[in-house]
């Protein structure tokens, strides 16, 4: 069975940063992501991350600002998020279990997190 654990969401001013971790048990391979959603929008792709970690990707909203990493030995993946906005308030979740297509749609995803919340005043 495959369990992810997110942890390291919180509240910090805008200009701020957090560092969020997923750590996967039960599921070692393929690429990861981070997504994002907030109450009345569908959730959208923030960044990706190879099975290899040699490819990464970004949303346009999070490029020069967050950074997406992975430790394979502790089978977990990073969000560095520095700069942070009230726009980049969200629960952020990871995903896992890539299927292929596009990496920024949740529907090419098997495996979720439980979210977390991050939220950024201004």
């Amino acid at each position: 069975q495959v369990q992810m654990v997110e942890s390291g969401g919180g509240s910090v001013q805008a200009g701020g940063s957090l560092r969020l971790s997923c750590t996967v048990s039960g599921y070692t391979y393929g690429s990861r992501a981070w997504f994002r959603q907030v109450p009345g929008k569908q959730r959208e792709g923030v960044a990706f991350i190879s099975g290899g970690g040699s490819t990464t990707y970004y949303d346009d909203s999070a490029k020069g600002r967050f950074t997406v990493s992975q430790d394979s030995a502790k089978n977990t993946h990073y969000l560095q998020m520095n700069s942070l906005k009230p726009g980049d308030t969200a629960i952020y979740y990871c995903a896992a279990g890539f299927t292929g297509g596009a990496w920024a749609e949740s529907i090419n995803y098997n495996y979720w997190g439980q979210g977390t919340q991050v939220t950024v005043s201004s």
